[in-house]
């Protein structure tokens, strides 16, 4: 038991912990920029897939690192237009656009792969974006080398936690996002489109999750393997309903949750495979179903959410 307690206070354990985040963050706050305009993305999972593919085959082919994260956030919007095109002018299902656009993403991003690397056995590598440590930052214990020790795209982040936070609630564009998924009818009586700011904030949100997959074959691995995602799309949105819509209490969410996550992986190397690796993996599944059945019960949701508007509607 004390071999499994300090765990929690060793680097390496935050280290993984912030690394396994940080492609959360990025989609978590792409979710929440469309979720707080009115509209669930559930073409998140394959947003990802594309961003991770378009990001990393960028790079394969002799493109800069930042080029490559560029070409993903592109991606990402292209597919965020299509999503925001079939769901807010033309009104037609979130749930069903959202999973037709994760089904489309991804089968379309499988079948380039193949026709662009049709001999290929194993993936191809590349060379990623390493450690940047924070001068003097990086030498506070523990925290430091977690936190301030990590790769550029990890500063990255952090600063979208920032940025949609800033954007969110201290800027008219921010407060309009925040209007049309509250109620889009006074918006609209102000003269601004609800159909623009929706559209924007669906393909900015999505920009954002496809730099969550970048991160993935550029930061954290280097190379580009299909089931990497890996249902992160899906805990995103749990992480969105967890931080009640609010930028802080999301980024939290995601570290915990990965926290978890690295936890489980150290506490099967404890264990000696006594016990079936299958409950180790289950268990920050679990623990974050448990914690967002208990938050979810106080979160104010946007009223407009998932909720179609015509322009004329009241």
């Amino acid at each position: 038991m004390s071999e499994a307690f300090d765990i929690l206070f060793t680097v390496s354990f935050w280290v993984a912990a912030i690394r396994i985040a940080s492609p959360l963050i990025f989609a978590t706050m792409g979710e929440l920029i469309c979720e707080r305009a009115g509209v669930l993305n559930l073409g998140i999972e394959g947003i990802m897939v594309a961003g991770a593919f378009t990001g990393w085959f960028t790079v394969y082919m002799g493109g800069d690192l930042w080029t490559g994260v560029l070409v993903a956030a592109l991606t990402g919007a292209a597919f965020g237009f299509l999503h925001g095109f079939l769901t807010v002018p033309l009104g037609l299902s979130q749930h069903v656009t959202g999973i037709g656009i994760t089904l489309l993403a991804s089968s379309l991003t499988y079948f380039t792969y193949r026709i662009l690397l049709p001999e290929v056995t194993s993936p191809p590598k590349i060379e990623p974006f390493q450690p940047l440590p924070v001068l003097v930052l990086s030498d506070i214990p523990v925290l430091g080398p977690a936190l301030f020790n990590q790769t550029p795209l990890t500063y990255l982040a952090y600063l979208s936690v920032a940025a949609v936070a800033f954007v969110l609630y201290r800027t008219p564009v921010g407060v309009a996002v925040r209007a049309v998924g509250e109620n889009p009818a006074a918006v609209e009586a102000q003269g601004i489109s609800v159909t623009a700011v929706r559209m924007g904030a669906v393909m900015a949100g999505s920009a954002l999750m496809a730099v969550g997959g970048a991160f993935l074959t550029m930061s954290a691995f280097n190379s580009f393997f299909f089931e990497m995602i890996n249902g992160r799309g899906w805990i995103a949105i749990a992480l969105v309903v967890f931080g009640s819509w609010r930028p802080g209490k999301a980024l939290l969410g995601a570290i915990l949750f990965a926290a978890f996550d690295a936890y489980q992986v150290r506490l099967q190397q404890i264990t000696g495979g006594v016990i079936p690796s299958q409950i180790f993996l289950m268990m920050p599944f679990v623990l974050s179903i448990v914690a967002l059945v208990v938050v979810a019960r106080r979160a104010s949701y946007p009223k407009a959410l998932m909720t179609p508007y015509q322009k004329g509607e009241r």
